[in-house]
């Protein structure tokens, strides 16, 4: 499959996929404000599991995209997972997004859309051990970082922001690695660059945990959207640097590609910030979520006894 068709075929895969991703993160944030004793891994949790599939099936239609199209599509693309949950929520979940959150799903389908049409093609070429170690190295750097602020901070929306920006960077490098694997097997077969499955199950193991645990006390829109923002820019940068891919239009080209990045990095942040001035601390539980307390009964006071007094 050559030309527009494999391009095709990749954009179509990356937009399925983006669907599967949003159910999924709709599924953990829902078990996450329901079970806050496992921040990270609730395996006890039925709907844990079924987001886990949604997240896999996700990442086998990311796999597919990454195969046929440059990796600077293919991952800007996977931030329209926000806004497909949005809708998917207000169906299903009965919340309505506000007008901000309706503006910034706006912007960033427009930023993507001028991303989409700036991207030019090359010929990809997979990594070599010591670019693998490096880009490995710089990613658990940002992402012990990340997770080490999360331990600091103690406002819970800056909190859960930095361990989905943590997930984000696991999620790209994932993703990095996974077209490392898929150009090192359309050339070589499957002889070729086996070196990089431990890091494509590293990070997108760690990508899945932090990002299980960012929803616990900023409910859905501000974390999904820090990893939406994250996890593309840290894959297209590595994408342009590492894999060869460019854009149209040479310089001038590149300069648009950057304004249509900033304005779906401005659309999705917009998304977060809608969260954020509700306060970020994690939706409102219905009624019937909530962890039942027993009502103390008032004790009668202490009547003293009656004392006879002799006249």
């Amino acid at each position: 499959m050559e030309g527009m068709n494999a391009f095709a075929l990749s954009v179509l895969l990356a937009l399925v996929s983006a669907i599967a991703y949003a159910v999924g993160a709709i599924v953990q944030e829902r078990v996450a404000v329901t079970d806050r004793g496992h921040p990270y891994a609730p395996v006890r949790r039925p709907g844990w599991w079924a987001a886990l599939a949604l997240n896999g099936l996700g990442a086998l239609l990311h796999v597919g995209a990454l195969v046929y199209g440059p990796l600077s599509v293919v991952q800007p693309l996977g931030a329209l997972t926000i806004v497909f949950a949005l809708p998917i929520a207000a169906v299903f979940l009965h919340r309505r997004a506000g007008r901000t959150a309706r503006v910034g799903a706006v912007l960033a389908t427009v930023g993507l859309a001028g991303l989409l049409s700036l991207t030019g093609r090359a010929d990809s070429r997979s990594m070599t051990g010591h670019t693998e170690l490096v880009v490995a190295g710089a990613a658990l750097g940002a992402v012990a970082a990340l997770f080490a602020l999360a331990r600091w901070v103690r406002r819970p929306v800056f909190r859960s922001m930095a361990l989905a920006g943590a997930a984000g960077v696991a999620f790209g490098i994932a993703s990095v690695f996974i077209k490392s694997l898929a150009v090192g097997w359309s050339s070589l077969g499957l002889a070729g660059q086996w070196e990089a499955v431990p890091g494509v199950v590293l990070f997108a193991a760690a990508g899945v945990l932090l990002s299980q645990a960012s929803y616990r006390d900023a409910g859905l829109t501000a974390p999904l959207a820090t990893v939406t923002v994250v996890n593309p820019a840290v894959a297209s940068a590595v994408g342009l640097s590492v894999f060869g891919e460019t854009f149209r239009y040479g310089t001038g080209g590149a300069l648009l590609a950057v304004a249509a990045a900033v304005l779906s990095a401005a659309g999705l942040l917009l998304l977060t910030t809608d969260r954020a001035r509700d306060g970020g601390e994690g939706e409102e539980l219905p009624v019937e979520l909530l962890p039942a307390v027993p009502v103390q009964q008032a004790k009668d006071p202490v009547r003293e006894p009656r004392r006879n007094v002799t006249p």
